[in-house]
């Protein structure tokens, strides 16, 4: 196909703001299904940590065909920690349609991947989404997105954007928010006529920038990218190249290229300029790297990903229970596996340590080290994590740290509560603005005051409330944040819970586990309200006799535990804590399982 038939675009939002639901309706009504044909929510959103949590996690490309034009589309990532699949991909396409919730208006997330376009010199096609809302607040969403256009210094061209107001769920679009559209031909013809074909002289030497790796079984490794000039042909002689590192030059062949086809990938001989292609049977290719015609390499620059702001350190389990649950249990393993996701994940780092046993991994926030834990204890790894831990840095002698842009949306009654958390937390309040009997608040805070706040923060709004936050700057290190008010329950003894013992232990504070549960000996089962742990006995049973007295022998009651998901055991983490991850169990512990050892390591750091 010709460059002047193609539209290469991605689609950016914040997270929730209907990204991968108005791609499944711009792929109903492109033709790729039947018209009888059952399809399922979310298309795109393919792989099954995806489809629970209702996030997209990877960027996948997908196309459309409307009228003469075939528009590839790349859905994005809604959530800040997986932006460093946002940037990169973004070298593929020439324009951008950025979603907006009417609602909710820009957030912080947007910002960071508008600010990201408007660089690269990107066409932009604001959509405002989800018009249907009754609490939508379409003009005044418009505005904050003119407002956002100017802060981040748009030319006159990007800030001269189309708008378009949708409902993706319904599958409509319209030039005006008066006017309720009957389908998405309005966005199509934008797309047609406002985003240029991509550039590219078919004639020139080949070259094609690597913007994202998938992996198949049967292939192996498929490069993913766009032909930035001249033609790639099947079975033809290529040069990998890398614009940082001139000693990756290797030879190699294309043995399979495939263009996009709606979900589908189909096999062609040849692709030419503009179009975004995929290659399999290169080997050991990477992200970044070029792919030039044979016996020449004059690599490509790639985008420059920002770097990661936290880090965890993923060492070997040892505990009692080590290997009785995970399929990968050696060192080896887990350095294979972690390198292996570097292939793949630009945003990472992974950094050997002293000992063989541990290796410290630096990705982009919470979620995006969660994400790669709990892809790993699925697939049958058993290890243990450190608690989280921000990465700071040095600028003519002073320590600087990163700081979050977090905005909250709150219920009036709940203002105060935030304010108060955030602002004990060295948040620095930025703006507040009243949207009907909602308080929308923006804070600058260290991103090591939001350890541990996002489960407060649902529980002080009584899960009302909506808090996003994104990477913003380096800032002077701004003192010492508490990272946990309150202690933890620590198993005295090795064996199995029993109600008699949790019946005990309950009035100390809340318990994670129920009765007929495995323990060891330093593994944490509950919070303790004070600021100290408290050693409870859990497995202590009933003493049996002869003699019985009335009511001794009622039922106990028990609390219902309380349950930790994986974010919530993160959170959780003190400094002196491990979380133990195997495929069947998350289990909180001491970092020092011996209680006596623990005594007299805090009474050396008391005296210190």
């Amino acid at each position: 196909m010709e460059a002047s038939n193609i539209r290469n675009i991605a689609i950016i939002a914040h997270v929730d703001h209907g990204k991968t639901t108005l791609v499944d309706e711009m792929l109903k009504q492109g033709g790729v299904f039947r018209d009888n044909q059952v399809v399922q929510d979310r298309i795109m959103d393919s792989g099954d940590l995806e489809r629970e949590r209702g996030i997209t996690i990877l960027a996948k490309n997908t196309s459309i065909q409307f009228g003469d034009i075939k528009v590839n589309i790349v859905d994005t990532p809604g959530h800040a920690d997986f932006g460093g699949e946002v940037e990169r991909v973004l070298k593929m396409v020439s324009g951008v349609l950025l979603l907006v919730d009417a609602a909710e208006g820009p957030m912080p997330q947007t910002r960071f991947v508008l600010s990201k376009a408007l660089e690269l010199g990107h066409r932009v096609i604001v959509v405002v989404n989800k018009i249907d809302r009754p609490d939508a607040r379409i003009h005044e969403v418009v505005d904050e997105v003119l407002e956002l256009l100017l802060s981040l210094n748009a030319t006159d061209d990007q800030f001269s954007s189309p708008m378009l107001f949708c409902s993706a769920r319904q599958g409509t679009a319209s030039f005006s928010p008066e006017v309720v559209g009957t389908d998405l031909v309005p966005l199509f013809d934008t797309i047609t006529d406002y985003i240029p074909a991509p550039p590219g002289d078919t004639e020139a030497p080949l070259r094609m920038l690597v913007s994202s790796i998938d992996y198949n079984e049967y292939v192996g490794r498929i490069a993913i990218g766009r032909v930035e000039q001249g033609t790639l042909r099947q079975n033809a002689e290529i040069t990998i190249c890398n614009f940082l590192d001139s000693a990756v030059n290797r030879k190699a062949k294309a043995v399979n290229i495939y263009v996009h086809t709606g979900l589908a990938r189909t096999p062609v001989e040849e692709v030419a300029a503009g179009e975004i292609a995929a290659i399999s049977g290169v080997g050991e290719i990477t992200i970044g790297d070029t792919i030039c015609v044979g016996g020449t390499a004059d690599p490509l620059p790639f985008v420059e990903i920002s770097a990661p702001t936290m880090e965890m350190t993923f060492s070997v389990n040892d505990s009692p229970f080590a290997g009785r649950e995970g399929k990968y249990v050696t060192s080896r393993n887990l350095r294979d596996r972690l390198h292996k996701e570097l292939q793949k994940d630009v945003s990472m780092r992974v950094t050997e340590t002293d000992t063989t046993d541990a290796f410290i991994v630096a990705g982009r926030g919470e979620m995006h080290l969660s994400i790669l834990i709990e892809t790993m204890r699925r697939e049958g790894y058993e290890f243990q994590v450190s608690p989280p831990r921000v990465l700071y840095r040095e600028v003519e002698g002073k320590r600087e740290e990163p700081l979050e842009r977090v905005v909250c949306d709150v219920p009036e009654e709940y203002v105060g509560a935030v304010m108060e958390k955030l602002g004990s937390r060295k948040g620095e309040l930025l703006t507040m603005t009243q949207q009907g009997n909602r308080t929308k608040l923006e804070f600058l805070i260290p991103s090591r005051g939001l350890f541990g706040y996002r489960s407060e923060f649902l529980t002080d709004t009584h899960g009302d409330g909506i808090m996003a936050s994104v990477f913003d700057s380096y800032a002077p290190f701004k003192g010492a944040v508490e990272r946990r008010g309150t202690g933890s329950l620590v198993a005295f003894e090795t064996g199995e819970s029993v109600a008699y013992g949790l019946f005990n232990a309950q009035d100390r504070g809340a318990l994670f586990i129920g009765p007929g549960v495995a323990v060891y000996a330093g593994m944490i089962v509950g919070v303790s309200p004070k600021n100290e742990d408290i050693n409870v006995n859990i497995c202590k049973r009933k003493q049996l006799t002869n003699m019985r007295a009335s009511g001794s022998d009622e039922a106990l009651r028990l609390v219902t535990p309380r349950n930790m998901s994986l974010e919530r055991c993160l959170e959780f983490l003190a400094d002196d804590e491990l979380l133990e991850v195997t495929p069947e169990n998350l289990r909180l512990r001491k970092s020092e399982l011996d209680h006596n050892l623990r005594l007299r390591a805090k009474g050396k750091e008391k005296k210190s």
